[in-house]
């Protein structure tokens, strides 16, 4: 069987930054253990397979450990897949997932995501973070990742996880936040509890970013920067119960798979 394969890197305008994607489009879906093999085999934080669903699509994220329930810089690297190649022209694209209804606009090349709000709460100081992190917060708060805010975009940028330590945290990941010098704020993102030690740009991590930020900054309207050694630029907006999140998509490489 052959399967197309589009590698994109997305939250970025050129290649070689942002976040790279896999995004498989199937006729049917194939068994989960072969779907999970391919996306061991591209070794990229995140694998997505769409299959039609009349004017929609499926849509399910894969990382090399395991399925996950939210993704975005791989719905937007699908967003791009069909507006390019499965139906070139779309301007709304309507993905049914773990997460409930997503939907992606375009304008131009620009696409935007429409996200749930992801609820966190605030959590203790807690040291196993402390340690995990070689940091010390000034906030943490719980949500589907541990979200840690720090005082400067230059802690963030310095800080040198023990991955090991942030393994062992009972989280998805864990964010760590704080007002950036040049943009509204910056964010780091470690999941080696989801075989992705770093990642290089989080959108579904800019679903609980966001709102705090919105909320501590007074405005709704905001620019974000992953600052990991590839980096990716987001423009987000805090809309009450959901967010917007928007970027471009740089494609990388066309081809198929054989299994």
């Amino acid at each position: 069987m052959d399967i197309p394969i589009y590698q994109v890197d997305a939250f970025a305008s050129e290649v070689f930054k942002g976040n790279p994607a896999a995004v498989c489009p199937l006729e049917d879906w194939l068994p989960d253990e072969t779907l999970q093999a391919i996306a061991v085999e591209n070794n990229l934080s995140e694998t997505a397979y769409l299959v039609e669903r009349g004017d929609d699509y499926d849509l399910r994220w894969f990382t090399p450990a395991a399925e996950v329930d939210l993704c975005g810089h791989a719905t937007l690297g699908s967003a791009y897949v069909i507006a390019h190649h499965l139906r070139p022209g779309a301007d709304t694209m309507r993905f049914h997932t773990r997460s409930g209804v997503l939907t992606v606009t375009r304008q131009g090349e620009s696409f935007t995501l429409d996200f749930p709000v992801l609820k966190r709460e605030r959590a203790p100081d807690d040291p196993d973070v402390v340690s995990a992190l070689g940091a010390a917060p000034v906030e943490i708060w719980e949500s589907m990742d541990l979200m840690a805010v720090f005082q400067s975009e230059a802690e963030v940028r310095a800080m040198r996880p023990d991955m090991a330590k942030v393994a062992a945290l009972k989280t998805r990941g864990v964010i760590v936040t704080a007002p950036g010098d040049e943009c509204d704020f910056v964010s780091r993102f470690f999941a080696p509890q989801s075989g992705i030690p770093e990642d290089p740009v989080t959108g579904s991590a800019h679903c609980i970013t966001t709102p705090y930020w919105a909320k501590r900054l007074g405005k709704s309207k905001m620019t974000a920067r992953q600052i990991s050694k590839r980096g990716g630029d987001l423009s987000v907006e805090d809309k009450g119960g959901r967010i917007l999140i928007s970027g471009r998509v740089a494609p990388y490489m066309e081809g198929r798979i054989r299994v």
